[in-house]
């Protein structure tokens, strides 16, 4: 029998970004939008299509699930849907995060980029 970890494939970048805009709180899709734009500084625009249909497969992945809060009608639109980062979702975020991890580490040993070199 093998010592070898499971594995778990690699998350494609939209949903390692929603991942990280879900990490802190409950967002709807507009404000999970918003958040990506914000943590890229502004290079990542995830357009309505991408984030929906992203959310769509991590919902039937079990990464996260449609939160339960109830919007405050004087505050915000009663239709948005928010959405939750479910355990499973945020084990994936730390598995992919590690993954990231052990890159930039092995890039600043071979000294890939200037960033790295004193």
């Amino acid at each position: 029998m093998s010592d070898a970890k499971p594995t778990q494939r690699p998350l494609t970048p939209a949903v390692l970004h929603i991942l990280m805009a879900l990490a802190t709180e409950e967002r709807h899709g507009y404000g999970i939008m918003k958040q990506v734009r914000a943590d890229s500084g502004g290079d990542v625009k995830m357009g309505p299509g991408t984030l929906y249909g992203s959310i769509g497969r991590m919902i039937d992945a079990g990464l996260v699930e449609e939160s339960d809060r109830e919007p405050d009608s004087s505050e915000d639109d009663k239709r948005r849907i928010y959405y939750q980062i479910t355990p499973s979702g945020r084990q994936a975020l730390e598995k992919e995060l590690d993954r990231y991890r052990t890159v930039v580490e092995l890039a600043a040993e071979r000294r890939l980029s200037p960033a790295f070199v004193s």
